[in-house]
C-alpha cells in the first residue's frame, strides 16, 4: 500500500510538470516581464494562496508534496471505484468524437456550478418537490451538458453503484474537455458530495457578458479570486459558440456601435449575426459565432488574448480585461507566453474546482443527478 501511495505521488508530480509545458511548442514568443524565466513562476506559487490549490509548493529548487486532509483527496475512488476517472475520460472522449460541442458546454457547466455556492452539482437539479432549479436562472437558460453528465453517471452506476458523486463527474468531465480542445491537464482531488438544494436566486447573479471590469472583479473577488486568476479563467472563452444576442448591443443597430471594437471586426460580427434581420422564430436557431473564429488548433488561450489586444474581443466583458493596467498586463503576458498561461490556467481551474465543496455530512451522492431522491 505504501508503495502504491509513493507511486501515485510521483505520478502527480509528473502530471504537474506536464501542466507547465506548452503542448503546442510555441517557440517565437514576444518578450514579457512575466514570462522570461521560470523563477518568477516558482516564487508566485509560494505562500500566496489562502488554500492548497495543489499538493505541491515550489520552493528554492525543489517541490514539496503536501497531503490534503480535508474531504477532498487525490485518488479518492482508488478503492471504491478505481475505474471512475477512466470511465469519465473515455465517455467524454467517445461523445466528443461525434459531438465536439460538448467540450465547451462542459467547461461552461463547471463554472456555472462551482460559482454558485460551490461545486455541488446543484446546477443539475430539475424543478421538482420544492426545488427552484438553477436551470431557470437567466444565465443558465442556454446552459447545456447535463445530458452528458447523465450518460457518464449511468456508466458509473453500472460499475460502482452509489459511489461517484455528480459534483465530481462535473469537474472531471470539464478537465477532459479542456484537454480535448487543446488546453492543459491539471490534477484534481475528488470526494465532493452533491447538494440537496438548488440556488436559483444566486444563480441569477452569475457574471454576465455585459458586466464591466469593476463588476467582474467584484464578483470573482467574492469567491476569493485574484486579478490574474480572473484573466486566466476567462481564457476558457477560447472555445465554444456564443449566440449573437449576448453581444448584439455592441454592434449598433438603433445606437452607435461599441467604440472599443475594431472596425473590421465589427463588420465581421455584423455579417455573422445578420443584425438587419428581425429576431428568429422559435423554429430557427439563433445566429452565433465561434469563439475560436480563427479556426480550431490555433492555441488554446493565446489567440484569445491576442484578439483582446487587437480590440477583437467578442464579448464586452472580455474586452474589459484591457481597460485597467493590472488586468491588461496579464492579457499581454498570456498573449505572448502560452506556457505561462497554461500554468496559471491550471492553478485557477484547480482552485475553481474546490469552491464550496460539501462533505458527507453536508451532502450526499445522488443516484440521479437531476433529483435529490
Amino acid at each position: 500500500m505504501k508503495f502504491k501511495k509513493h507511486l501515485f505521488l510521483v505520478f502527480l508530480i509528473v502530471v504537474l510538470i506536464i501542466c507547465l509545458k506548452n503542448q503546442n511548442a510555441e517557440t517565437n514568443r514576444n518578450p514579457s516581464s512575466f514570462s522570461s524565466n521560470f523563477e518568477t513562476l516558482k516564487s508566485s506559487q509560494a505562500g500566496k494562496d489562502s488554500f492548497p490549490t495543489s499538493p505541491f509548493t515550489f520552493t528554492d529548487n525543489k517541490i514539496e508534496v503536501h497531503v490534503l486532509s480535508e474531504s477532498l483527496r487525490y485518488d479518492y475512488y482508488g478503492e471504491t471505484c478505481p475505474q471512475a476517472e477512466y470511465i469519465v475520460r473515455s465517455t467524454v472522449r467517445s461523445l466528443y468524437s461525434t459531438r465536439p460541442r460538448i467540450a465547451p458546454q462542459l467547461l461552461r457547466l463547471v463554472f456555472h456550478d462551482c460559482f454558485v455556492q460551490g461545486c455541488d452539482a446543484s446546477v443539475l437539479l430539475d424543478p421538482a418537490n420544492g426545488i427552484e432549479s438553477e436551470k431557470e436562472a437567466i444565465p443558465n437558460l442556454l446552459l447545456k451538458g447535463d445530458d452528458v453528465i447523465d450518460i457518464i453517471k449511468s456508466e458509473l452506476e453500472e460499475t460502482c453503484p452509489g459511489v461517484v458523486s455528480c459534483a465530481d463527474i462535473i469537474v472531471l468531465a470539464a478537465r477532459e474537455s479542456v484537454i480535448l480542445v487543446g488546453g492543459p491537464f491539471y490534477p484534481l482531488t475528488t470526494g465532493r458530495k452533491d447538494s440537496l438544494i438548488a440556488y436559483l436566486q444566486i444563480a441569477n447573479q452569475l457574471p454576465a457578458p455585459t458586466d464591466d471590469l469593476p463588476k467582474i472583479l467584484d464578483k470573482f473577488s467574492s469567491k476569493g479570486f485574484k486579478e490574474w486568476e480572473v484573466v486566466s479563467l476567462l481564457g476558457s472563452h477560447s472555445t465554444g459558440v456564443i449566440h449573437c444576442h449576448f453581444f448584439s448591443d455592441r454592434l449598433g443597430g438603433t445606437k452607435d456601435p461599441d467604440p472599443s471594437l475594431d472596425t473590421e471586426f465589427l463588420n465581421h460580427l455584423r455579417s455573422k449575426c445578420n443584425t438587419s434581420q428581425t429576431a428568429p422564430s422559435p423554429a430557427q436557431e439563433e445566429s452565433a459565432i465561434k469563439m475560436d473564429y480563427k479556426g480550431p488548433g490555433n492555441g488554446f488561450g493565446t489567440i484569445y488574448y491576442q484578439s483582446l489586444l487587437q480590440s477583437k474581443g467578442i464579448l464586452f466583458s472580455d474586452q474589459q480585461l484591457t481597460v485597467s493596467e493590472e488586468t491588461a498586463e496579464w492579457v499581454e503576458a498570456f498573449a505572448s507566453d502560452a506556457k505561462l498561461f497554461r500554468l496559471k490556467f491550471c492553478r485557477s481551474m484547480m482552485k475553481l474546482s474546490t469552491l464550496g465543496v460539501l462533505n458527507a455530512t453536508q451532502g450526499k451522492v445522488r443516484l440521479n443527478c437531476r433529483r435529490v431522491a
